[in-house]
């Protein structure tokens, strides 16, 4: 990355935004050449892979990065991508993405009462601690205007990463109160924490919503869909390979070289502050050569 990115960290209110409601809007998140292009593989892929019998519903796709160069150039995208290294810090790559395209007037077309939940499935049931940990994080960059409701809007409840359980109402129908349209302009990027608890919404703008969702989760995570990546690392810059999962071993993951995570050493030289071991501000104290890890008693 080139080092003018550190103007994009998070600021202290940023922070504080996203830890208080589990989501932030960055406006303007996509260079206008970089926007146009992006549209252009997101309708080929439609054409692609929209049947017949898909009518009007909401075409998602996976594995989305070896579509184009311009998928490529997103993964680190300076205006969005570092303000996830205060989040998550610098072990880090890309485990999931995909393209979500939700045609205009699908409301009879498509059934829409789909359950409020948290990313990561199995992750909710498995993982006993309340709140969960975070683990993840998404970027949605929106390429289409999504700026009233009625857009295909993600509705989601503000602060709910906090709580392993929602109450909704027995209708089905009825929304939480306290939910919001999640309401952005063309360009503009979403950051989400997994946790919070979100629903989709009917598109009756008389637009098509297109947006690309990339994941991040710590390297030790394993991928969420196939992530057709490797026969891309040629060409890649060595923090574009550590986002697609390059490492030297499988335990890189957990005990990583400098080769393997050249996003730390990136971050010591532009932005040190957050080159730290422990992103979340948590001791990670060592035992000496020899001897024996210290006993924190009282911390849990």
């Amino acid at each position: 990355m080139d080092p003018s990115a550190t103007e994009y960290l998070l600021t202290e209110a940023e922070k504080q935004t996203f830890n208080r409601d589990g989501y932030l809007v960055i406006k303007n998140a996509i260079e206008p050449a970089l926007h146009q292009r992006l549209i252009e593989v997101i309708d080929r892929v439609d054409t692609r892979e929209r049947k017949p019998e898909h009518g009007n519903r909401l075409l998602s796709i996976t594995d989305v990065i070896q579509e184009d160069d311009a998928m490529v150039n997103l993964i680190d995208n300076p205006r969005v991508f570092p303000k996830l290294l205060s989040i998550l810090g610098w072990n880090i790559y890309l485990y999931h993405s995909h393209l979500d395209i939700t045609p205009s007037d699908n409301v009879h077309d498509q059934p829409w009462s789909v359950a409020w939940h948290q990313d990561s499935m199995r992750v909710n049931d498995e993982i006993e601690s309340n709140p969960r940990p975070r683990l993840s994080v998404k970027i949605g960059y929106y390429l289409t205007d999504v700026s009233g409701p009625n857009h295909g809007n993600t509705l989601l409840l503000p602060g709910s990463h906090l709580d392993n359980r929602l109450d909704c109402p027995s209708d089905g129908i009825s929304n939480p109160d306290g939910t919001i349209a999640l309401c952005v302009d063309p360009g503009d990027a979403v950051i989400l924490d997994r946790r919070v608890w979100h629903t989709r919404s009917p598109n009756t703008s008389g637009f098509s919503r297109k947006v690309i969702w990339y994941g991040y989760a710590y390297r030790w995570m394993q991928p969420k869909d196939e992530m057709t990546v490797t026969h891309l690392y040629h060409k890649l810059s060595p923090v574009q390979r550590q986002i697609l999962g390059g490492g030297t071993s499988a335990n890189s993951v957990y005990d990583p070289k400098p080769e393997d995570t050249p996003l730390k050493s990136w971050l010591e030289q532009y932005a040190p502050q957050l080159a730290t071991d422990s992103p979340h501000g948590k001791s990670d104290a060592r035992p000496p050569a020899g001897g024996q890890r210290g006993t924190n008693i009282g911390r849990m």
